[in-house]
């Protein structure tokens, strides 16, 4: 393998950026897989992120076999295990970041037009095919939705693994509600790096800094970089800081392999969102779980991987013409999953049941109770839990869901939250291992009542489409209809468990004395860090007031689930 370090790429603007190119010892040429962006490209994924890579050696063991992992880095590819395969593999810092000097200012256009020159870049160079792939996690999902919206004449194909598409829905408020996740991100995993931090770490392989190699001092770094988090208290709707962000996923027509996680309060949504908005006439959906950074890694999603990029950038016979157009690894209440091929998303045998929320008897019903009832209950307290009968068969849920409510407060606004939730016959929550909570939850939905307007074009029953652009105050306890969108998700039921769901005006813990795991200083009980508490947003005492509920009668509230029939055997 050769490795070119710090190899600079001009922009338009003339600031030049730096990348590492990993390619194979040969006077050939060979298709590129590239990543561009904010996380440092010669920070060891060992040394920045050592949670995560001791989960892969102790629990995924096959992740890390094969290589000396002497290259790993967070959220990319490991160049020896694509290298050897005819692969160019490149990662770029983005402008601001590490090695790459210039204003700092995550996702935004300038960002995205610089990993298009990027891509243009590689595919004129002497040892590439012409051929470009994009490939990698997180950030480096998120930011390739962004760049295929602007059509780089020699990109490829797309794999965005976990990223997401709306950085409004999904990035940053959930519902319309401020997420804390940037918050506690940024500094951790951005700001470290930003190009000119003094005292950053250094490579293990070339021994220099990965954030230099200059020094700026405090007041010249304060001027690269964007106050994002104030940003996102400057613009509470969703305006044109947030539109110019998103990708416009319609101009999007490259062969696409979105691959997305069940239990992600950041990437779950757009990974759906992204597979059906883009125009590409060749794309598939993957979907599985365990943690955010496993699939990726594993023999199982690297030679998923391989398939797709040897089918696409190199015209190999790779078996991917068989490959269905979803995949589900659809889960069980024990951790395991039943692997599916799929023809459409949502799956086209879903059966969408409506689950009432009786009030009388606190149970999740099948019809809605005849009689008008109401309950009340306090926003920031213990809220409403709705249960079946224990199941007297499998019930599988799989696929996007919403719930229709009626709601009234004693103040302006309300926000909702909803948890789906399964028992066990012993009264045990199932949990599944999240995005970093061992113990996340089985499904979410949010909803700031102010901001229920709903784009009639755009929404279906079962995911509805707020558009976040004005607020409508409650007239304090008049009542509303209100349509929350609930994150698509998985569970295969066995009989003997119970389905619920829990209502509440504030984030959902699970209940207990723990103890509970931590990040980011934030105690994870079943949303990983991605909760709802910034003062700014919901500090207010119009989001502690009374919440009613009102269901029955002309006014039914309800879940609407998608139900999958079970085959025998």
């Amino acid at each position: 393998m050769h490795i070119d370090w710090d190899v600079p790429i001009t922009m338009d603007d003339g600031l030049v950026l730096r990348a590492d190119v990993f390619r194979p010892e040969d006077a050939g040429s060979h298709p590129v897989l590239m990543t561009h962006g904010p996380y440092a490209k010669g920070l060891a994924f060992q040394d920045g992120y050592q949670a995560m890579w001791s989960n892969l050696e102790a629990e995924h063991p096959d992740a890390l076999a094969g290589s000396s992992n002497r290259y790993q880095n967070w959220e990319t590819v490991d160049p020896e295990k694509w290298v050897p395969d005819g692969y160019v593999v490149i990662r770029v810092d983005s402008r601001g970041a590490g090695r790459s000097p210039g204003y700092l200012d995550i996702l935004s256009p300038r960002e995205t037009r610089d990993y298009y020159t990027c891509i243009e870049w590689a595919a004129v160079q002497p040892w590439s095919t012409g051929k470009v792939g994009l490939l990698g996690i997180s950030y480096y999902g998120i930011n390739q939705w962004q760049v295929a919206a602007l059509q780089p004449p020699h990109l490829a194909a797309i794999c965005p693994w976990e990223g997401a598409s709306d950085y409004y829905r999904e990035f940053t408020h959930h519902g319309g509600i401020l997420d804390v996740f940037v918050k506690q991100w940024y500094p951790v995993q951005v700001s470290s790096v930003q190009h000119g931090v003094a005292d950053s770490p250094r490579s293990r392989v070339t021994g220099e800094p990965v954030a230099g190699p200059e020094v700026l001092t405090p007041e010249e770094l304060a001027k690269n970089v964007a106050d994002t988090v104030a940003e996102l208290r400057d613009h509470p709707l969703l305006d044109e800081y947030y539109r110019e962000r998103t990708a416009d996923l319609a101009k999007i027509t490259v062969p696409v392999l979105s691959a997305t996680n069940w239990a992600h309060h950041l990437h779950t949504r757009g990974g759906f969102e992204g597979y059906a908005g883009v125009s590409s006439e060749q794309k598939w959906l993957e979907v599985h779980g365990l943690q955010h950074w496993v699939e990726f890694y594993t023999d199982y999603g690297v030679a998923l991987q391989k398939r797709f990029f040897g089918h696409f950038l190199k015209g190999e016979d790779t078996g991917w013409a068989e490959q269905p157009p979803v995949v589900v690894h659809a889960r069980r209440v024990d951790g395991t999953f039943e692997k599916r091929g799929e023809t459409a998303w949502p799956l086209d045998r879903t059966q969408w049941a409506q689950f009432h929320l009786d009030l009388d008897g606190g149970t999740l019903a099948a019809a809605g109770d005849v009689t008008r009832r109401e309950t009340a209950f306090a926003a920031q307290g213990e809220g409403l839990t709705f249960w079946t009968e224990p199941l007297t068969e499998e019930l599988e849920l799989t696929g996007p869901a919403s719930a229709h409510l009626r709601v009234a407060s004693s103040t302006a606004d309300a926000d909702l939250f909803l948890a789906l939730r399964v028992q066990d016959p012993a009264g045990r929550d199932v949990t599944f291992p999240a995005a970093m909570d061992p113990h996340g939850g089985v499904g979410f939905g949010w909803l700031r009542s102010s901001l229920r307007k709903t784009d009639p074009a755009k929404s279906l029953p079962y995911r509805p489409w707020h558009t976040y652009d004005e607020r409508q105050p409650l007239i304090p306890g008049e009542p509303v209809d209100v349509d929350v969108e609930i994150w698509p998700t998985s569970v295969i039921i066995p009989a003997g468990h119970r389905l619920g769901v829990s209502l509440l005006g504030r984030d959902f813990e699970f209940p207990g004395d723990g103890p509970w795991p931590s990040a980011y200083g934030i105690s994870m009980r079943g949303n990983g860090i991605y909760v709802h508490n910034d003062p700014h947003d919901r500090g207010s005492d119009v989001y502690a007031g009374t919440t009613t509920l009102i269901s029955g009668g002309e006014h039914p509230s309800y879940l609407l689930l998608p139900v999958v029939p079970r085959t025998a055997g």
